[in-house]
């Protein structure tokens, strides 16, 4: 069937349909949109073309899903080979409208002018999830940017979003409160923040950030707050080292007390822990489950290690520190393995760096381990000046605070549970 034919037959239809017009309106709408299509005339076309969609606007709510698929079939014929400024009005006028043609309005939506996609990609309900991500894969950096302008964007589609977006596209979707980021989302946006102050101020700004990721925000900040402070006073590098640990940490703290996520795995370990003793196995199963706050205090205990310190060895991107704690805590590879694979730190190891990770693993024995995290802690402490544990620049907290001591000899090793 040709298109004239075609726009014929679903004008006749369209006719016969009830719908807010006289009928003497309707005849003459669809004696001037046949003349329209059988003539070629666009102007003519464009004119009729929204006489309809405004009598669609009308009454959409009241029209059958039967009714709207024909409107559907005259409005993609209408539509063909106009200029993109029609278009464009076009989609405007849909972009508003919670029942709008779906076929229509997906066409609209994956034209290549922005001016034509932009309205329907920010605006429209009747786009889903898949139509979306598609979008989103195969477009441009602007029609990137109308999607991340929506209401409610789910993770699906702002995984790809984080992906595939430039600066701008990732700045509205982080400035969007209606936009669900995934655990992984967050942390490309994390390791994109490190050299982009605005994104790290709205990622910090977030009231749905995992603990772990606001975490990593402070370290990347205050490393480059200590970088530059450094570069242009180096005679003053060890007091501008501690002064920065110290509000990093103290920001850390805060961050940890006012979280609702540390604050259930700080119960739950509590009540856990007073009835039997922490295990590898607890360690393990919150590193597998990427629960950065279960596996932080599970960890900490086990090895009666500074809470400060394990969150900062969990979210640093090297693998020394974390082959430190687990080695000190006697832990298996097994166990630290899945402690260098969370997300949180962002590593992205290969099997051969794993490969070489177990190697050294292998040769590390507990009490070198332990040794040099204690090193570490005391350093710390030198560094700002102060004997007392507890002091807030020191980074560590008391065995008080946290429920836990130094320990001579490490626990012993265990293996993890199914």
């Amino acid at each position: 069937m040709s298109k004239v034919a075609s726009s014929k037959a679903a004008s006749s239809k369209l006719a016969s349909s009830p719908r807010p017009s006289s009928p003497a309106e309707s005849r003459s709408l669809i004696e001037e949109l046949n003349d329209a299509v059988a003539k070629g005339d666009v102007k003519r076309r464009l004119r009729v073309m929204l006489r309809i969609t405004d009598l669609f606007a009308a009454g959409s709510r009241g029209y059958s899903s039967e009714q709207i698929a024909l409107f559907d079939d005259v409005l993609q014929d209408l539509a063909a080979d106009i200029e993109v400024k029609a278009r464009a009005e076009l989609a405007h006028k849909l972009a508003h409208i919670e029942n709008a043609p779906p076929r229509i309005v997906r066409s609209l939506a994956f034209d290549d002018s922005i001016e034509v996609a932009g309205p329907v990609l920010a605006l429209s309900q009747q786009l889903n999830d898949d139509d979306l991500v598609e979008n989103a894969r195969t477009k441009s950096q602007d029609h990137l940017l109308a999607i991340a302008q929506r209401l409610k964007l789910s993770e699906a589609v702002t995984d790809v979003l984080v992906e595939r977006g430039d600066r701008r596209v990732v700045h509205k979707l982080v400035c969007n409160k209606g936009a669900s980021i995934s655990l992984a989302g967050y942390g490309k946006l994390t390791v994109r923040a490190s050299n982009d102050r605005k994104l790290t101020l709205a990622l910090g700004r977030r009231s749905d950030i995992p603990r772990q990721y606001f975490l990593k925000l402070l370290e990347s900040a205050s490393a480059s707050v200590r970088a530059k402070l450094m570069a242009d006073n180096p005679q003053a590098a060890e007091t501008i080292q501690a002064t920065v640990d110290s509000i990093a940490t103290a920001m850390q703290r805060e961050a940890r007390e006012a979280s609702q996520e540390h604050a259930v795995a700080s119960r739950e370990a509590k009540r856990r822990f007073a009835l039997r003793p922490v295990t590898e196995a607890n360690v393990h199963s919150g590193a597998r489950a990427q629960e950065f706050d279960k596996t932080a205090v599970a960890l900490a205990r086990l090895g009666r290690f500074p809470l400060d310190l394990v969150e900062r060895a969990l979210l640093d991107q090297g693998e020394d520190m974390i082959l430190l704690f687990a080695k000190a805590a006697n832990c298996s590879w097994t166990t630290a393995r899945e402690l260098l694979l969370m997300y949180a730190a962002n590593r992205n190891l290969t099997q051969d760096d794993l490969a070489r990770s177990l190697e050294r693993y292998k040769k590390l024995t507990a009490r070198t381990a332990q040794s040099i995290i204690r090193f570490h802690a005391q350093s710390m402490k030198r560094r700002a000046g102060t004997d007392e544990p507890d002091d807030a620049a020191a980074g560590v907290a008391t065995a008080e605070q946290a429920g836990w001591e130094w320990a001579s000899d490490a626990p012993a090793a265990c293996e993890p549970t199914a």
